[in-house]
C-alpha cells in the first residue's frame, strides 16, 4: 500500500512540471538583432583619416523592431592620447523599421588625436535585447599615412569638347547623345604599391551606387576604363590619360557602344537607355588597402 506522503510528493512533482511547462509555453523566446555587410571604413578597412569623410555601412534585422542605432568611437585602454576625445553618435530616423541598412557618412573632426581606438556598433530593440559590436579601429593625420589617395584631374569631353573640369560644370546637366564620343579622364594621386582604378558609367535606376572597387558589380556598370599599377614609388600618380598624335586625351566610349572599355557586350542591365546616369571614379590601394571614389551625375538622351 502505498503511504500518503508518497503520494503527496508525487503530486507535487507533478503539478511542478506542468506549472514548468506551461510557463515555458507561455514566454516566447527574445531574438535578437542581426547584423551583416558591415563596413567600418571604405572598404571596411578599420581606419579613418581626420578631418576626413567617414563611411560606415550594415544591413540590420531586428528581432522585433529598431528601437535606436548608436556608433561610438572611445578611447582604448591602455592607450595615450594628445588630449581626450570620443566620439558617440545616435540614428534616430530606424526606429520602428524590422529592417534597415544603415549607410552614412560623418567627418572624424581635425582634433581627433591619432592613435588606437574602440568602435562600437550598438543597436537597440524594442523587445529589450541589444547588439553590442567592439572592433579595433585606428585614427591616422594624413601626413603619416603611406598613400592617401585623391581623384585629381577629372576630366570629362563631349566629341572633343571639355564639358567638365575638377569640379566645375562647363553646362548643367551635362547631357550626351546617342553617338557621342564620352572621353573621361581620371588621376589618383599621392598613391604608391599597387591598386586598381576604374571609371564607370552605372544608371541610377539600377540602385546600385559602389564607393569602392570591391563593390562594383560589373553586371550593372559600363566600364570605361581599368587601369592597374603595380610596385610605384612613393608619391606616385596613375590615370587614365593616353597620348594621341602628341595631345593628351583619355578612354572613349560611343554612346550607344556594343562593348564597353572591357570588351563587354553592354546588354541586360547595362543596356543603353535614355535617363540619368553617375560617372563613377573608383580606386583601390590594394597594397595598404585604401580607397576612395567620385561620382559626378550625367544625362544620356538615347
Amino acid at each position: 500500500m502505498i503511504k500518503p506522503i508518497k503520494i503527496i510528493l508525487a503530486f507535487m512533482l507533478v503539478s511542478e512540471l506542468f506549472v514548468s511547462c506551461k510557463k515555458d509555453e507561455q514566454t516566447p523566446e527574445i531574438t535578437q538583432p542581426k547584423a551583416e555587410n558591415i563596413e567600418i571604413g571604405y572598404a571596411n578597412n578599420k581606419q579613418a583619416i581626420r578631418g576626413r569623410d567617414f563611411h560606415f555601412n550594415a544591413d540590420l534585422l531586428a528581432g522585433d523592431k529598431i528601437e535606436s542605432v548608436q556608433v561610438k568611437i572611445m578611447p582604448k585602454a591602455g592607450q595615450t592620447y594628445t588630449l581626450p576625445w570620443k566620439i558617440e553618435i545616435v540614428w534616430d530616423e530606424f526606429k520602428g523599421l524590422k529592417n534597415a541598412n544603415v549607410h552614412k557618412h560623418f567627418t572624424i573632426p581635425q582634433e581627433a588625436p591619432e592613435g588606437r581606438y574602440d568602435f562600437f556598433f550598438v543597436v537597440n530593440d524594442v523587445n529589450g535585447s541589444k547588439l553590442e559590436l567592439k572592433e579595433d579601429f585606428r585614427i591616422f593625420d594624413a601626413a603619416n599615412m603611406p598613400v592617401d589617395p585623391v581623384v585629381d584631374r577629372d576630366i570629362f569631353s563631349r566629341n572633343d569638347d571639355m564639358v567638365y573640369y575638377m569640379g566645375t560644370y562647363v553646362e548643367t546637366p551635362i547631357v550626351f547623345k546617342k553617338g557621342d564620343k564620352f572621353t573621361a579622364r581620371a588621376q589618383i594621386k599621392q598613391i604608391q604599391g599597387d591598386g586598381i582604378l576604374y571609371t564607370a558609367l552605372i544608371k541610377r535606376t539600377l540602385n546600385h551606387f559602389p564607393e569602392t572597387v570591391d563593390k562594383l558589380d560589373l553586371t550593372k556598370a559600363i566600364i570605361i576604363s581599368k587601369v592597374e599599377h603595380k610596385d610605384l614609388g612613393a608619391a606616385s600618380k596613375v590615370n587614365t590619360y593616353k597620348l594621341a598624335n602628341g595631345a593628351i586625351t583619355g578612354d572613349d566610349i560611343i554612346i550607344g557602344a556594343e562593348k564597353d572599355g572591357l570588351g563587354n557586350q553592354i546588354t541586360g542591365d547595362r543596356q543603353w537607355q535614355s535617363g540619368q546616369y553617375n560617372l563613377v571614379i573608383l580606386y583601390k590601394n590594394t597594397t595598404f588597402n585604401m580607397s576612395t571614389f567620385k561620382t559626378i551625375p550625367i544625362t544620356i538622351t538615347y
